[in-house]
């Protein structure tokens, strides 16, 4: 952004003056840009060996690494449509393997994506650290027949067609190890039978599954062809729809070699894939700012004030101010795990009460100065019914804590109404690169939904110090949520709510008339302090307005407590079987 155009918006004058700078400042965009060095894409001329031994490469410098998990390192493979000869790709951190055709069938790989443990340094019998990789947009023939997808959060699968079965726990389960903890599909089919395996909770959305086998805590499925029965004696809750759903955009090739990103559309009370033939937006690349590591938030602020949309390449972004998105229907995506962090105790995005934006694919880190929000949807108290164009937040991640030993009051606040917020992960680490502690890596509250008729379709939000969720607005709804209470709490004298011992994890705030969730699990391990309790898990009003079905608190190794599910309703964990036994609440009002 020029000097003039930076004061002149400062001053609130864009006006007649904007055409004119705009113009001078125009950035450049493509079809065919570049994505940068991090980004590997083949086609079917490409040799095998090439993309075995770039996926070897990638994974290979991982193995058994102290700093990996926290590293800079960003991967991202692409490929375009075709069928590709034996590759084996291992996944590990900040590794993304997607397909560039309008359909997930238009790219097979014949071998697999494989997540398993053993990998991970300090995590070798477990699978509870694979974080920062994904699978988008491709089929894949199992080698074996069965492709392991051992996960844990913020490792999404959307619109991939496993061509036999899945399991999704680690290689080393059936040890009495391998526990993995997990995760998220959407807009997927698979063939054959899912194995949940060790996976502690799980949530399925919008696919087609064979057959469904396991249950640990906590797995649901919304509008899933092939799901269990609802059945929460082992662990099942399903619903034969989802409310809202608009799957996330996908970055594709044509036939003249060509970048588009398609924005699939709104569907309402759905279940099953929405491939063939997605319905939806075409937006050429052209239209896109493709922005990289170094870019100033001025830069990309100047591309947005031109009406593009953002596409963020693999790598980190020091922000010194937030990116404000102000137009209707701007898509904010990226691949690779782009990571966004402010440097000025900024956020680093905002959104005006809009309809229609969509952002997408994104891990945020707080930094060193305290952020009251990290990324702000909406305006603070404007409700403008955006229930035909809601905005929606996909596959973004938050990290209070990670190599930087960041703060954030709250990391991601939810003001517009009607939002979708599709699979979120909030973390106040508790564990990283940088130091944590109670007063090191601060965090109050991960997600704030002030906004009317919100809808969460995959909750993952953990550690925070206050309510983890708070949630102000009416007619909110949540299928799926996952919560570990903090770790580090010293004692209940420095973790006291209003109501008594602790902070509730999901939090309904009192002026709240309608709310209603299916399948949340909240768990406690406290271990810096096994003495310290919570009163209870989640914390609503008692109206006839307020359901929820499917509640589990487990006490982890039962090291502290847990006094109630629910406003004192259902019983204590640890219970009185232990071993780290769950305690469900079917239905509550």
């Amino acid at each position: 952004m020029s000097t003039l155009l930076a004061t002149i918006t400062a001053v609130g004058l864009v006006g007649a003056l904007a055409p004119a700078v705009q113009a001078q400042a125009a950035v450049p965009t493509s079809d065919t840009p570049d994505f940068g060095s991090n980004v590997k894409v083949y086609d079917q001329s490409t040799p095998a060996s090439t993309i075995q031994s770039d996926v070897d490469a990638a994974f290979d410098s991982q193995l058994r690494s102290t700093s990996a998990q926290f590293g800079s390192q960003r991967y991202a493979f692409l490929f375009k449509p075709g069928s590709y000869g034996r590759v084996w790709a291992n996944l590990g951190f900040y590794t993304s393997v997607a397909g560039l055709g309008k359909n997930p069938d238009d790219v097979t790989i014949n071998g697999a994506l494989n997540v398993d443990s053993g990998w991970n340094a300090g995590d070798e019998k477990n699978a509870t650290q694979n974080f920062w990789r994904s699978a988008e947009n491709l089929s894949v023939v199992p080698e074996s027949g069965t492709d392991r997808w051992a996960v844990s959060q913020a490792a999404p699968m959307r619109r991939v067609h496993i061509k036999g079965n899945l399991t999704m726990g680690p290689s080393n389960q059936d040890g009495g190890q391998g526990y993995s903890s997990g995760g998220y599909i959407a807009d997927s089919k698979v063939d054959g039978t899912v194995t949940s395996g060790s996976q502690q909770q799980w949530y399925t959305r919008n696919s087609s599954l064979g057959s469904w086998q396991g249950g640990n805590w906590n797995m649901v499925f919304s509008g899933v062809q092939g799901a269990p029965a609802n059945d929460f004696s082992k662990s099942w809750t399903t619903l034969s729809t989802t409310p809202v759903t608009r799957e996330k955009p996908y970055l594709y090739v044509d036939s003249s070699n060509k970048y588009h990103v398609f924005v699939p559309s709104l569907r309402t009370n759905s279940a099953g894939v929405t491939w063939p033939n997605t319905p939806g937006t075409d937006i050429p690349m052209r239209n896109f700012y493709v922005a990289h590591p170094g870019d100033s938030a001025a830069t990309i602020n100047s591309a947005l004030s031109q009406g593009l949309n953002l596409f963020f390449t693999p790598g980190t972004y020091q922000l010194n101010a937030a990116l404000n998105v102000t137009r209707p229907d701007t898509v904010v995506t990226g691949i690779g795990f782009p990571t966004l962090v402010p440097t000025a105790g900024n956020a680093v995005l905002t959104t005006s009460d809009v309809s229609g934006v969509n952002v997408s694919n994104l891990v945020v880190d707080a930094g060193t100065q305290n952020s009251a929000q990290l990324v702000r949807l909406g305006t603070s108290g404007s409700h403008v019914d955006h229930a035909s164009d809601p905005q929606s937040i996909q596959d973004v991640f938050f990290r209070v804590g990670s190599s930087i030993q960041g703060k954030a009051s709250t990391t991601l606040q939810v003001n517009a109404d009607d939002t979708l917020v599709d699979h979120i992960w909030a973390w106040r680490a508790d564990h990283g690169g940088a130091a944590t502690g109670w007063n090191v890596n601060t965090g109050a509250t991960g997600v704030e939904v002030n906004g009317d008729d919100v809808l969460a379709t995959g909750l993952f939000v953990e550690h925070y110090q206050k309510y983890e969720v708070l949630w102000n607005g009416n007619r909110g709804r949540t299928i799926f949520f996952q919560n570990e209470m903090p770790y580090d709490v010293p004692d209940n004298a420095s973790w006291q709510s209003p109501t008594g011992a602790g902070y509730a994890a999901y939090k309904v705030a009192s002026g709240v008339t309608n709310h209603e969730i299916w399948g949340g699990g909240v768990y406690c391990f406290f271990n810096t302090n096994p003495s310290v309790h919570a009163d209870r898990a989640f914390e609503t009003p008692t109206g006839s307005g307020i359901r929820a079905h499917g509640l589990v608190t487990v006490s982890l190794g039962d090291t502290g407590t847990i006094s109630s599910v629910i406003n004192g309703v259902g019983g204590a964990v640890p219970t009185p079987a232990g071993n780290t036994a769950p305690n469900r609440l079917g239905s509550y009002n």
